[in-house]
């Protein structure tokens, strides 16, 4: 999993990178991600496909239409890699089986330490994880999730040298702040830790500038003396969070947004501006991909 070491978090261990993919545009936008990560990381690249279970009410010349065209793209994706990617150790999985069922068992054999997901919002991948069935994937994996949205980048496009890590304070956020500062250490990026103040936060306890600047504190506590080589900023923004968060992250040309993915629980004097829904927003609009870390078990 993204793991990182004691020395001030300066490593990150990713050993085994899972991509799901459905062969539509969507995934092959967010394989060049995946395979970017695995480049990065000398880790080893599994690409599953989830085959749906046979409809055994269509034709038979249906079915082996459908076979066929699944293997002609596994063997186009397969070459693109050994051409573009030579470095990167991959294979290629199909699993017959629903999405859901198919991840969680692939993420298991594999023992993933990262998953790496395409989103459209219609159909395959990105409505399983855009649609009821989101909160399960995201908070469930035991690993973190990197969501690649509609409005991602093209992946040949892609610079990782800003991060932009959202919190509220909460117990995930501890964690996840440790994971950030690594990974921007080990990508050389500046790091950017945000907090949101919702709108209706504001003059209900303390005045604004009183709860911008006690929370620009507990930002600067997240990081420990000496734990980023480069540049770090500890920014406060009063507005409604996902919004807010992908504006900042638009202005500031963020390469990668991390989160983490909770219930709304709440934090006295803190924005919960992680639950799932908003976590679904940003990742439904941001145009980077949007890295959610492993949740705090409730």
């Amino acid at each position: 999993m993204l793991t990182a070491t004691k020395e001030a978090q300066a490593n990150i261990v990713l050993r085994d990178i899972l991509f799901a993919t459905d062969f539509s545009p969507a995934a092959e936008n967010a394989l060049l991600y995946a395979a970017d990560f695995a480049r990065r990381f000398h880790a080893t690249l599994h690409i599953v496909n989830a085959i749906e279970p046979v409809n055994y009410a269509l034709p038979p010349e249906t079915w082996h239409a459908t076979d066929e065209a699944r293997k002609l793209e596994s063997k186009k994706m397969q070459a693109f890699l050994q051409e573009s990617y030579p470095d990167v150790e991959t294979n290629v999985q199909m699993w017959e089986g629903a999405v859901p069922q198919v991840l969680t068992s692939a993420i298991a054999r594999d023992s993933a330490d990262l998953v790496v997901l395409g989103t459209h919002g219609r159909t395959g991948v990105g409505k399983f994880l855009l649609g009821s069935s989101a909160e399960e994937i995201l908070r469930s994996a035991p690993c973190p999730v990197l969501t690649v949205g509609p409005h991602a980048l093209a992946g040949q496009q892609w610079q990782l040298d800003h991060i932009l890590y959202a919190t509220d304070f909460s117990a995930e956020s501890i964690s996840g702040a440790r994971h950030a500062i690594a990974l921007a250490n080990q990508c050389d990026a500046k790091l950017t830790l945000l907090h949101v103040v919702e709108n209706r936060k504001v003059d209900e306890l303390v005045h604004e500038a009183d709860l911008i600047e006690s929370s620009r504190r507990m930002l600067a506590k997240l990081v420990p003396e000496g734990a980023l080589r480069g540049e770090i900023r500890c920014e406060v923004k009063i507005g409604v969070p996902a919004a807010t968060i992908l504006e900042f992250a638009k202005q500031t040309h963020a390469g990668l947004i991390v989160l983490g993915a909770r219930r709304a629980t709440g934090v006295p004097g803190a924005a919960s501006h992680l639950p799932i829904a908003t976590v679904h927003n940003v990742i439904a609009q941001a145009a980077c991909p949007v890295l959610t870390m492993r949740h705090a078990k409730e």
